[in-house]
């Protein structure tokens, strides 16, 4: 049976209201629209809905079971209609973020802090993980952007954004080198091979950018230590476990403070680029969109 469905919202007004005239006044239309739209239902049915009392109308059994029914149904609709225009308004809803420990800490910490004191219902959810698993995950559905880093393979369907630059540096404990430092522009690639080198472990973007920097200079470098974060490299270096391999901004702190050294390479690592990447063929939820809007990325 294909019943249209207004039928059943003028039935639930007519009863909550109590009368035909009161629920043509919640509706907008007209009482004899009323009295027909509950005469097709009826007759839909095949049966009566309503007893017709001087005093008013009462249900009748059948009316009452319906009733029972699409009350429940029409008032989760008018909820998820309430939710949906929330999540409209920011008022509630999702974000999720796709990011690693690098783009998170050098450019996302402070974006997100300004989203979520001007939108603080919506929930932020950011996935911590590599670039190529981040890229997994975007391709997937199941994050709205990822804020990666060069190199990418993304293939078609995406679309990338540049929001900033990344500068790989070596670095070293003050004394590793006997306490006497190496002058800028001293060491070649070729001779890092006698010092043990501290890089991260295969699968992440920077080991891949640092791999082909190597294998453009005509060598192939074998870390002493393979790590899982650029922290435990700088921690490491620190302590005089060898050269660490690590994005700039997070030894920044200790050469400031001189616990590190940074070892001049000649030629550098050349800066690569920091993205937002965005699936051209999913839908961005409202919150996703807004962010965008505010880091004036256009979709």
């Amino acid at each position: 049976m294909d019943v249209n469905l207004e039928y059943y919202r003028v039935f639930y007004y007519v009863v909550k209201t109590g009368s035909f005239s009161q629920a043509a006044q919640e509706l907008c239309i007209s009482q004899p629209a009323v009295s027909q739209t509950i005469k097709q239902l009826e007759s839909q049915l095949g049966g009566s809905l309503f007893l017709r009392l001087p005093r008013g109308i009462q249900l009748t059994r059948e009316g009452e079971v319906l009733y029972s029914y699409v009350s429940q149904g029409y008032e989760y609709l008018m909820l998820a209609e309430k939710k949906v225009r929330e999540m409209q308004n920011l008022e509630t809803g999702e974000i999720r973020i796709g990011a690693s420990d690098m783009t998170m800490e050098f450019y996302l910490l402070p974006h997100l802090e300004r989203f979520h004191k001007q939108f603080p219902k919506v929930h932020i959810q950011v996935s911590n993980a590599p670039t190529p698993v981040t890229i997994q995950t975007l391709r997937s559905g199941k994050i709205d952007f990822g804020v990666i880093s060069e190199p990418i393979e993304t293939g078609k369907g995406f679309k990338t954004v540049a929001v900033g630059e990344l500068q790989d540096i070596l670095v070293a404990g003050k004394d590793f080198f006997g306490g006497e430092f190496i002058e800028p522009a001293n060491i070649s690639p070729q001779e890092l091979i006698r010092y043990p080198i501290i890089m991260l472990e295969e699968g992440t973007s920077t080991r891949k950018y640092v791999n082909w920097y190597f294998s453009e200079q005509g060598i192939r470098l074998k870390p002493e230590l393979e790590l899982a974060t650029s922290n435990l490299i700088v921690k490491l270096a620190i302590r005089g476990m060898g050269i660490g391999c690590v994005m700039k901004g997070f030894a920044e702190p200790y050469l400031r403070s001189g616990e590190l050294k940074e070892v001049p390479l000649s030629p550098s690592i050349p800066p690569r680029k920091m993205l937002i990447a965005i699936h051209e063929h999913l839908p961005l939820s409202v919150a996703g969109a807004k962010f965008l809007e505010m880091l004036e990325i256009e979709i």
